[in-house]
């Protein structure tokens, strides 16, 4: 990328990380690979002259990394928090094309989909969060451009003309505008620059998928500049129906774009106006059926289901099923924001001003079989706002910030389920009548107000130490109305949003209530930078996140109380130790942080029964990050990150008394005396090898790139039945590429999912009588992508 001058005050971040393997034998060959193409092209180049040589320089890696974690720029190594970054070079190069794939190469942070491809939620240091229903907010905050992301419906879009990403862990609460216990990923776009230019990208990959994204530069003056980003990717789907094989799921159909404006209006004055958009509507729901008709959270898959039709699912192919409904995920998002400095003498004042909407229409085959038994859905109608204004200034040893922050999210949204075969066999077990309902009808709305001022600063004690304290103030309040309706859909509904639904009663007591929060987080830390290699810190955070409610989709009447609706604040007390250090030669760099994490009232998630729920228990984390980087020989990077934690919660409220059926008193879940929080591996590996080098007879350079990443066993629930498990992956990805001397072009190859790994993402254990009286007597599992090919260029202008 090229780096022109920018026409307004730019404050972000950017840097490189990496992940691992599991099998050995895996392992071995993917490192096998990087070493035979060095060896070939050592023997190319044998002659090459020392001029040649020097052009391996050009995209090293390491180097000096200019982050904003702090409000300021400042260089990666000095800022005392455990950072992942990566800039626009480094994105392009790792073939990231979606916001979520940032992850792979930071040790200890993850992402997570909590009902496939149609949502997304970051997890860090076992701080993780899977319920899909919109009004929870994750406790790993998402940014773009210094604005806050709170639905986690609208997080995984496409990752196009971005500047850089910065991944901070730990507690979030005195500098970034929404506070956060986990951490946060900040995403940075490119801004309008002084002169006249873009790129343009095509790709071509596996299962016709075509992908297409550009950006334009315009200046207009000396004071104002114009710059288009464009981005859509086509494809048919890799998931087969055998009831329609025409119709593959998980296909792509996503279109992005934004504007931005920048104008300086003075030599103290400068605004940047952004206006975006977003749309995806592709056919998503898949899950790989497994029969378990017992209720042992054991997979049987050759046990015909007597709830659905006797049906089994023996093909072995996890990439396809047999399903009578077509499942869908229509998601449009917008938003505008407007960003001005203010040079006022010594000091700089800071407004970012945004408003956002984000609109939902899901469904799915819940029941993954031909029978239509259960299709759940979820819609969003979501509305954001918020300001922050920030004053900073500094003196010969100080550097301060205060502020203030507002933000409120209002929701419109339901869930529920189009369910005749669900319904009827439920009501008949009950000995009730139904009334003819073939399902349920959850409406809810939120509506969130949180205001805040912080502060922080950082005192130069002497040429050796520095002290950094930061304190936040919040209050925030939330009302919630909640209905849980049996209703008669339409026989040709396909969405909750279908019209001409009738009501027929409320299944429980409508529920309303309010959460009113006020806290407080803080932060101290001291560093000590004996030279300009190193530095050491030691730091400790509170971190806060407010109360809120859950929105069951299948509640029963324990459950439909102010004990499983409602849950309190939760409060982290954090102590870290890291270390920041770079070789005199600028070559190797390692950065290691260790950390001890004590919550009070920890919002963990669990299913109850068929439901998602936030409780209120007790956890303690305690872990390690190491990240090692290391340039051994010219135009040779390597990358190794690994992540440890040890994650244990207690005190977890349980259900023992739920609906009662006819012959079955067995309860949902008996009460958790101690168990892992869900999504949190206790290894995250990674490993990347990287090799550029010019070649004799071509105008350019060649570079030949490999990543593994290994998560070791995790949970999908707090059960850890074994419907609930992965049993731990690797997934190892393969690049080759080719750029010109003048930079101008890039032609590349990719491999995702090199050794076509099979794992699963997410799993709803729905086996025998745990799951409602054996009214599905199945497990449903959502598998990650194959293997996958990629061909693209990409041209600079």
């Amino acid at each position: 990328m090229t780096n022109k001058k920018m026409l307004i005050r730019q404050r972000m971040i950017s840097t490189p990380p990496p992940r691992f393997r599991r099998s050995m034998r895996r392992l071995l060959l993917a490192t096998a690979l990087p070493v035979i193409s060095i060896a070939g092209l050592a023997i190319g180049q044998e002659q090459m002259t020392e001029d040649e040589r020097s052009a391996t320089d050009q995209r090293r890696v390491l180097g000096t990394i200019t982050v904003t974690a702090q409000k300021r720029e400042e260089n990666i190594q000095d800022v005392g928090i455990s950072i992942s970054a990566f800039d626009g070079d480094q994105l392009e190069a790792l073939g990231f094309t979606n916001a979520q794939q940032v992850t792979v190469l930071a040790p200890g942070v993850s992402t997570i989909q909590p009902n496939g491809e149609s949502n997304y939620a970051i997890a860090m240091r076992g701080a993780a969060n899977s319920d899909f229903t919109t009004n929870v907010e994750s406790p790993v905050a998402l940014y773009v451009d210094e604005v806050y992301i709170s639905q986690s419906s609208g997080s995984g879009f496409l990752l196009f003309d971005t500047e850089r990403v910065e991944l901070l862990r730990g507690p979030q609460g005195t500098l970034y505008g929404r506070n956060a216990t986990g951490g946060l990923v900040h995403f940075v776009t490119v801004k309008p620059q002084e002169d006249y230019g873009g790129y343009s990208k095509v790709s071509l990959g596996s299962y016709n998928t075509v992908s297409l994204e550009g950006a334009v530069n315009l200046p207009v003056s000396e004071k104002v500049a114009f710059r288009l980003s464009l981005s859509t990717e086509q494809g048919d789907g890799y998931v087969t129906n055998r009831l329609k094989p025409n119709e593959k799921l998980n296909n792509s159909n996503d279109y992005a774009g934004r504007l931005q404006m920048a104008w300086e209006v003075s030599d103290t004055f400068d605004a940047l106006i952004n206006v975006r958009f977003g749309e995806q509507d592709i056919r998503t729901g898949f899950f790989e059926y497994v029969g378990a008709v017992q209720p042992t959270g054991t997979a049987q898959p050759a046990v015909p289901n007597p709830q659905l039709n006797n049906y089994v699912d023996l093909d072995g192919d996890i990439y396809a099923g047999a399903y009578d409904f077509l499942g869908r995920n229509y998601l449009k998002t917008a938003g505008a924001t407007v960003t001005a400095h203010w040079q006022i003498g010594e000091t700089e004042l800071t407004s970012i001003s945004d408003v956002q909407t984000t609109e939902r229409d899901y469904i799915e085959d819940s029941d993954a079989s031909p029978s239509n038994h259960f299709n759940f859905f979820l819609t969003t109608n979501a509305k954001q706002i918020s300001q922050e204004l920030r004053l900073a200034g500094s003196a010969e040893k100080l550097n301060w910030f205060v502020g203030a922050y507002y933000l409120d999210i209002e929701i419109d949204d339901s869930n529920g389920t189009i369910a005749p075969g669900f319904m009827d066999t439920y009501f008949d077990v009950l000995g009730a009548d139904s009334g003819g309902a073939n399902g349920l009808r959850n409406p809810y709305a939120q509506d969130s107000q949180s205001i805040s001022v912080f502060f922080q600063a950082d005192y130069q004690i002497d040429e050796q130490f520095k002290l950094t304290g930061g304190l936040r103030a919040i209050q925030e309040e939330k009302s919630f109305t909640y209905n849980n309706e049996l209703v008669i859909f339409p026989t040709t509904a396909v969405s909750g949003l279908s019209p001409n639904v009738n009501k027929l009663d409320d299944l429980v007591t409508p529920f309303a209530g309010e959460q009113n929060d006020d806290l407080f987080s803080a932060r101290i830390q001291l560093d000590y930078a004996p030279n300009e290699n190193f530095l050491g810190y030691i730091s400790w955070n509170q971190g806060v996140r407010a109360g809120g409610f859950n929105a069951p989709a299948l509640p029963t009447a324990s459950l439909a109380t102010k004990d499983f609706l409602q849950y309190e604040p939760e409060i982290l007390s954090s102590f870290e130790i890291g270390v920041k250090w770079d070789a005199p030669d600028g070559r190797t760099r390692v950065n290691a942080s260790t950390y001890y994490y004590d919550y009070k009232d920890y919002q963990v998630f669990s299913f109850l029964g068929l439901d998602t729920f936030t409780l209120n228990g007790k956890a303690e984390n305690y872990g390690f990050e190491v990240e090692f980087q290391t340039t051994p020989a010219e135009g040779l990077d390597l990358f190794l990150g690994v992540g440890y934690i040890s994650s244990t919660v207690t005190e977890v409220p349980g259900v023992t008394e739920t609906i009662t059926l006819p012959g079955n008193n067995d309860p949902i879940r008996a009460t958790l005396s101690e168990t892992t929080p869900v999504q949190t591996p206790e290894w995250d590996i990674g490993i990347l090898m990287r090799y550029e080098t010019p070649v004799r007879g071509w105008d350019g350079n060649i570079a030949f790139q490999l990543d593994a990443n290994y998560r070791s066993e995790h949970f999908f629930n707090l059960t850890q039945l074994p419907a609930a498990v992965e049993d731990g992956y690797t997934l190892s990805n393969a690049v080759v590429s080719w750029f010109p001397n003048n930079g101008s072009h890039e032609l590349r190859f990719a491999i995702n999912n090199l050794f076509g790994e099979e794992y699963i993402v997410q799993t709803f254990d729905l086996s025998g009588t745990l799951a409602l009286g054996g009214l599905f007597g199945m497990i449903e599992q959502y598998y990650g992508r194959p293997r996958t090919f990629t061909a693209s260029i990409r041209y600079e202008f």
